[in-house]
């Protein structure tokens, strides 16, 4: 093991020791939000210096089998030393690949809810439609999980489509955040197909923007000046019986300083529909400071992933040859009625693996 990692790693094990001091204090104990934060912290350090103390263990072993293997004559013994060594050694090689992914920095927003918004793009009702099949693709990824989905905002299209979407998306489990899983699908999606609407079996180019937003920590959420806000409420359309033609309980949300814009009309009430638009408002003016703050460190080093910013085209739907490609990876896979049926896992799993092994890379001081 290299030694910036096991430098690393002697930290993890010094810092379980000082937090079993702290959480052992009265007065920490008390309070409540200092006890949680130590708690969480807790339970992540825990995980890694237990897994270094094993690859300790599993380093004594080799150790101790590799001076057997030295010193003894008794044919029985060595073998029984090489097949130590063999074993030692294939688990010391897996524990230094996890250890190495544990050290990877976390992103706080990984394990939040979040907001999903989809936009047609260029190719009009073509576009608005492909709006409509990302979205069904989302949800039946969501159903997989067992996530709960919440639509909080729609556009809907003459032809079925969606000329604007927003859903919220939150993990029922409490483990494996939706951000986490999700927020490299942000960006600029394109579709090549033959539109219901095209009578010479034309193929078109559509494109559609996808943005993934976690949804703030009402704790750690940017401050908004309320007189910076314009609100206007208005008689929402589209399902939902009588009541939703009778009250004005739409509400738009306008922040003026930035010109973003967020509504909801899914809620039976003005006042969750106003909720919940400031909470999709909030979550527009972090992802603008976040996307502001990743396209200066993009003018630094490029980024394998990138920014996420809506006008990087990521991704190509090619429906003729069943064709699924994201750009930013190289990565094509010949199952795309597969993954518009909602089998996310391979793509989700090879964008996150790119991540990781650029952020190995980052950490790694020697590395090319």
């Amino acid at each position: 093991m290299k030694a910036f990692l096991r430098a690393q790693l002697e930290r993890y094990a010094q810092r379980l020791d000082e937090l079993d001091f702290l959480l052992s204090r009265e007065d920490i104990m008390k309070d409540m939000t200092q006890f949680l934060a130590l708690s969480r912290e807790h339970t992540d350090v825990t995980a890694t210096a237990g897994r270094y103390a094993r690859y300790q263990q599993r380093e004594s072993d080799l150790q101790a089998a590799q001076q057997m293997l030295q010193d003894g004559d008794d044919p029985d013994m060595r073998a029984m030393a090489d097949e130590e060594v063999a074993h030692a050694q294939a688990e010391l090689a897996q524990l230094e690949t996890e250890l190495q992914r544990m050290l990877l920095p976390k992103d706080p927003d990984d394990a939040r809810p979040a907001f999903l918004e989809i936009r047609a793009g260029t190719g009009g009702d073509e576009s608005a439609l492909f709006a409509a099949d990302l979205l069904r693709m989302y949800t039946r990824y969501a159903e997989r999980q067992g996530w709960r989905t919440e639509l909080v905002s729609e556009s809907p299209s003459d032809l079925g489509g969606y000329k604007e979407v927003v859903v919220r998306l939150e993990s029922t489990s409490g483990a494996d955040g939706v951000y986490g899983q999700l927020k490299f699908e942000s960006g600029g999606h394109r579709v090549q197909r033959v539109p219901a609407t095209e009578t010479q079996g034309r193929i078109h180019t559509s494109a559609c923007t996808v943005a993934v937003m976690p949804e703030p920590d009402e704790a750690q959420a940017v401050k908004i000046n309320p007189a910076d806000l314009r609100i206007d409420t208005y008689r929402a359309s589209g399902a939902g019986g009588q009541h939703i033609n009778k009250t004005d309980s739409a509400v738009r949300i306008t922040h003026l300083p930035t010109g973003i814009v967020a509504e909801c009309q899914d809620g039976r009430s003005q006042h969750s529909n106003k909720a919940q638009a400031l909470r999709v408002l909030t979550a527009r003016i972090q992802e603008k400071e976040r996307s502001e703050r990743a396209a200066k460190d993009a003018a630094l080093r490029k980024g394998l992933i990138g920014s996420g910013d809506r006008s990087d085209r990521i991704r190509t739907y090619n429906f003729p040859q069943g064709r699924w490609s994201d750009h930013r990876i190289n990565l094509t896979l010949y199952k795309l009625n597969l993954i518009m049926e909602g089998d996310l896992a391979e793509p989700l799993q090879a964008l996150r693996h790119a991540h990781e092994a650029e952020q190995l890379q980052a950490l790694d001081p020697g590395a090319a």
